[in-house]
């Protein structure tokens, strides 16, 4: 019972340090990060360190939309102990500003 009480532990913290990873990809037309943004839509960490990424972006045409993908599973996969990361590009649901945090809106002059 010990060992999957760490290893929930180890996963969250796992899935913190994803978190901040995401948190440093910005898309280059917005001055907010892609978690904030809203466009992290599921992070999910299995027990032997691999992470999968479920995300969107602003728009399908969106001019960085092979960039910032690729520079989500770059960062990630920089993070120790990290074995492989998935990354997949969904647009259903369709991004809306409403899945913006707070925080993003606050940035942006939405509040």
């Amino acid at each position: 019972m010990e060992t999957q009480a760490t290893n929930k532990e180890e996963t969250a913290e796992l899935k913190q340090k994803v978190v901040q990873a995401i948190k440093m990809v910005f898309d280059p037309e917005i001055p907010v990060d892609v978690y904030e943004l809203g466009l992290i839509y599921e992070i999910t960490v299995f027990p032997v360190n691999n992470v999968y990424i479920l995300m969107t972006l602003t728009s399908p045409n969106c001019p960085s939309a092979e960039a910032i993908p690729s520079e989500v599973k770059d960062r990630v996969s920089e993070i120790e102990g990290v074995n492989n990361v998935e990354v997949e590009l969904t647009f259903d649901p369709p991004y809306s500003q409403d899945m913006m945090s707070e925080v993003a809106k606050l940035e942006l002059g939405f509040l």
